[in-house]
């Protein structure tokens, strides 16, 4: 059984659909970001970062004590690992998933992230912020798409990169991104969408917040939760 720390976010979608393709047991404890769960002291102790996903592990392979691991990326990998599925075996295959997996956490989960916030959340509307993480989100894009133009998913066969990046993309609206302009990539959006995972992952996210596909934004409290955090928070 493994305890997932979970909110419907685009990190949090990435291990419901690992979970999910994989049929490992799990259970959902909601973590509401909106009413402040991300502080509670249960939650910090497996996720010390104030931020979802986290998992516990009471069955780790090899048996042992439970594993608590948080990231997303971290998770995955864990995940990967664990079952021995969607991350292959042979050493160029293995770090080339592993390389866009952490190109995901690096780059396309950060920038379209500040891109989804100045964009659609600051109450001060700057367009050199703005623009500058259109843009690069724009030019994340672009790399994908080309990665994409002569293969069917990223690093081969469907694997972890492809769940990390996922998630980030389908809300390309919200980013300022027209996905016409990216065939190759639009074309992998459609095909991991339609996979019955990931229309069960999401089906979640509805069962577990009833708000899910609304602004995530919806009071002052809210924002100041999510926006106003300082070391106080985790002391």
């Amino acid at each position: 059984m493994i305890d997932l720390h979970y909110w419907s976010t685009p990190n949090g979608h990435k291990i419901t659909m690992f979970l999910e393709e994989t049929a490992l047991e799990y259970r959902i404890f909601p973590v509401n970001i909106g009413k402040g769960d991300q502080f509670k002291p249960e939650f910090l102790q497996v996720a010390p970062n104030n931020r979802i996903p986290a998992i516990l592990d009471h069955a780790p392979k090899g048996g042992g004590k439970p594993v608590s691991i948080f990231e997303s990326g971290a998770i995955l990998l864990y995940l990967a690992e664990k079952t021995g599925k969607f991350l292959p075996a042979d050493l160029h295959g293995r770090y080339d998933a592993i390389q866009w997996t952490f190109w995901q956490m690096g780059g396309l989960g950060p920038m379209a992230g500040q891109n989804h916030h100045f964009r659609n959340y600051a109450v001060e509307k700057l367009p050199y912020a703005i623009d500058r993480y259109v843009n690069e989100t724009n030019r994340l894009y672009g790399v994908l798409n080309k990665r994409l133009a002569d293969r069917e998913f990223i690093a081969g066969d469907y694997s972890i990169a492809d769940m990390a990046s996922y998630p980030w993309v389908v809300p390309y609206k919200n980013q300022g991104q027209d996905i016409e302009d990216f065939p190759h990539l639009k074309r992998w959006l459609e095909t991991i969408g339609k996979r019955p995972a990931t229309e069960r992952a999401y089906a979640k996210a509805k069962e577990v917040n009833p708000n899910f596909g609304q602004p995530a934004i919806r009071t002052e409290e809210e924002r100041k939760l999510l926006f106003g955090q300082t070391a106080a928070v985790v002391r």
